[in-house]
């Protein structure tokens, strides 16, 4: 089965940005719709992004043009390009590969 391992996390005043990368082996990527949660302190987790085998993306209301996924099949990567953020974006930030593969998270606080 897939496992996936984040990184890119870290602390960024607001306004900032940050890229998060998911590293996907042990499955056949490209056929996986691919996504990033996240959970806030003392929140449920929550879908951020989601990105079809195709293509076609997802994003909750609270990122849209603010954040981008994409993905590199060639590579069994995906992207979450995270700009213009908020401390309400503070979390930690899981991959998923559809429906049930996970992450161990990567946390992200933006703070002055």
């Amino acid at each position: 089965q897939v496992q996936l391992v984040e990184s890119g996390g870290g602390l960024v005043q607001p306004g900032g940005s940050l890229r998060l990368t998911c590293a996907a082996s042990g499955g056949i990527f490209s056929i996986y719709t691919m996504g990033w949660y996240r959970r806030a302190p003392g929140k449920q987790r929550e879908l951020v992004a989601q990105i079809a085998s195709g293509g076609t993306t997802t994003y909750a209301d609270s990122v849209k043009g603010r954040f981008t996924i994409s993905r590199d099949n060639a590579k069994n990567t995906v992207y979450l390009q995270m700009n213009s953020l908020k401390p309400e974006d503070t979390a930690v930030y899981y991959c998923n590969a559809w429906p049930s593969r996970w992450g161990q998270g990567t946390q992200v606080t933006v703070s002055s």
